[in-house]
């Protein structure tokens, strides 16, 4: 279904050079806006597809969420959920395990490397064979770090997020315990949206928590969970309502975001809770 939500007019006013929009309503409908083919790089909802594939390894058996990696007392658990003691993009730890959220692209380079080690195979196959091959997403791929340099478009990124709303390649227990806060008491900082006492995070994605203000709809529920991304990206799924929805542009986020993201969530979230 293509151009059927009204609140898809909103990203006229956007100062932007492209964006493409996918929802998922609450009867499971995918509605599309924008050019669903254009291919750009989808900044840190990066590390939402490699959770997926960490989480795959932790089913299989590939590696766990004790196995250590990194500093002393880190774990691969401690990485996804940045509570690693690692700086966004320094190798030398910054603290000690679960002393505070320090959000890491580091950490997710560290857990990534764990993976391909234990699977004798590049992290970037690992996750095309894991995640995009099965959810046959054949505009997909990794061209770096595994925190911030996944390509793909719009057409891909609704099959991936209609996958975290109704998980096939996740046991229902896994997909909650990616859910469900880690280390919940931690305090931390959201890049480019600020402090916050505490900060929730799960095994790879953001959670909404009682954070205020935050990019997703200000209606959203506190389970709301997903990503922003630094180049003007975002993937969120709220499982109260029932609704996803995921954008891409090429604008960072810091220049526009705040401004028009959470209006723009709020009038989705408003319409396909009504579908």
């Amino acid at each position: 279904m293509t151009n059927t939500f009204s609140s898809f007019s909103l990203t006229t006013s956007w100062p932007v050079d492209f964006c493409a929009v996918a929802v998922i309503n609450r009867r499971g409908e995918t509605i599309t806006h924008g050019d669903t083919a254009k291919t750009v790089r989808i900044a840190s909802v990066s590390k939402l597809f490699t959770a997926w594939a960490a989480m795959i390894a932790v089913e299989d058996g590939t590696i766990s969420l004790a196995d250590p990696v990194g500093q002393e007392g880190c774990t691969v658990r401690h990485l996804l959920c940045h509570a690693g003691g690692y700086s966004f993009d320094g190798v030398n730890a910054i603290t000690s395990p679960e002393r505070k959220r320090i959000y890491s692209n580091t950490g997710i380079e560290m857990l990534a490397e764990h993976i391909a080690q234990r699977a004798e195979m590049p992290f970037d196959e690992y996750l095309h064979e894991a995640v995009c091959v099965p959810l046959n997403l054949t505009a997909t791929v990794l061209e770096g770090s595994p925190a911030k340099d996944v390509r793909s478009n719009i057409a891909d990124c609704a099959l991936f997020t209609a996958e975290l709303r109704r998980p096939t390649l996740l046991s229902r227990e896994t997909v909650r315990e990616i859910t469900t806060a880690q280390f919940p008491n931690l305090e931390g900082v959201v890049p480019g949206l600020g402090r916050f006492d505490p900060c929730p995070w799960g095994l790879g994605p953001e959670l909404r928590g009682t954070k205020a203000p935050h990019w997703t709809a200000p209606s959203n529920s506190g389970a709301t969970w997903g990503h922003f991304g630094g180049t003007g990206t975002f993937l969120w799924v709220d499982p109260v309502a029932d609704v996803a929805c995921v954008m891409l542009a090429n604008r960072d986020f810091t220049e526009w975001g705040m401004e028009y993201w959470p209006t723009f969530n709020e009038a989705v979230l408003h319409e396909a809770s009504q579908r």
